[in-house]
């Protein structure tokens, strides 16, 4: 179901401008290349508005602040709200030091982003003001787990109901929530979760596939097509944002698998990133279809 999003992004080839961590931003720039989607990087205040202007998205990674990056985001983001672009709000460490929750919360007003994609406690510590953030990893009473799962879909669905957007919780296990449904996705690796950048990499990503769903959209008035009876499962909705959100937590999640089983013996993490990248690189909408994970709750 969810492959044919990746088959969008790879069609249209949306532009993508990121403002990210400065630790991961070579790796974003190259799992967005990889499936298909163009990265542009820019930070400088004095020309962030004029750079997304020309795109069809904005990720707004908050994970190496300064100054300057918590300038250039809001500028970046206020034109791209401006222009009705695709926003994401990555709130990298949140609730790990009051500056990363406050500069958070001031672009979820500011900027109303679209989707706002972090780990349990992340998105916890936008939603309850909690401090229980442990560096940029989840910590153990906020993660998404088999015995919680129940509440933290819940919890995923009213807090998207509150910011007006798609909420991806990644982790072991992630979900994908508006105000209505969620999807719990069980792809992925726990190997993921000892290289830098696979979250980095995945909001880059997420930016893309949302921005090729909003570029497949009819127009107003248009018609669409018909869909063949013999089609089994009908192609998701060209412009359902929360719908290619899952589709790039799901293709993230499959690359992460698709990389561990290609480790030799004697490779660890610094291979598995690049055989992440590679995953992406080859993955279309089949492989997509038939390895994802997916279950709409």
């Amino acid at each position: 179901m969810l492959g044919s999003c990746l088959d969008r992004v790879r069609e249209a080839s949306p532009l993508v401008h990121c403002i990210t961590n400065y630790v991961t931003v070579n790796d974003v720039a190259n799992a967005i290349l990889a499936v298909g989607a163009s990265p542009i990087m820019s930070d400088e205040p004095e020309e962030v508005a004029d750079i997304t202007a020309i795109c069809d998205a904005l990720d707004l990674n908050i994970g190496t602040l300064n100054r300057l990056t918590i300038e250039g985001m809001r500028r970046a983001g206020a034109r791209a709200r401006e222009l009705g672009h695709v926003v994401l709000l990555d709130p990298v460490g949140a609730g790990a030091s009051p500056l990363r929750t406050r500069t958070a919360l001031e672009l979820l007003e500011l900027a109303r982003p679209d989707v706002v994609r972090g780990n349990a406690s992340e998105v916890r510590a936008l939603a309850l003001g909690t401090t229980s953030t442990h560096g940029v990893d989840a910590a153990a009473a906020d993660a998404v787990s088999e015995q919680n799962l129940d509440a933290m879909v819940e919890f995923a669905k009213g807090f998207a109901a509150d910011v007006h957007a798609t909420v991806a919780i990644t982790g072991a296990i992630d979900l994908v929530a508006d105000a209505g449904r969620c999807f719990v996705i069980r792809n992925g690796r726990p190997e993921m979760s000892r290289i830098t950048g696979t979250g980095c990499q995945l909001s880059g990503v997420i930016c893309a596939f949302v921005a090729a769903a909003r570029a497949a959209a009819p127009a107003a008035g248009d018609v669409p097509a018909a869909t063949p009876a013999a089609a089994a499962t009908p192609a998701p909705a060209a412009g359902d944002t929360t719908v290619a959100v899952a589709a790039a937590v799901a293709c993230m999640g499959l690359a992460g698998e698709v990389g561990s089983a290609h480790l030799a013996p004697h490779e660890g993490n610094a291979t598995l990133r690049n055989r992440i990248i590679d995953a992406l690189s080859h993955l279309d909408g089949a492989a997509l279809d038939g390895g994802e994970r997916c279950e709409l709750r």
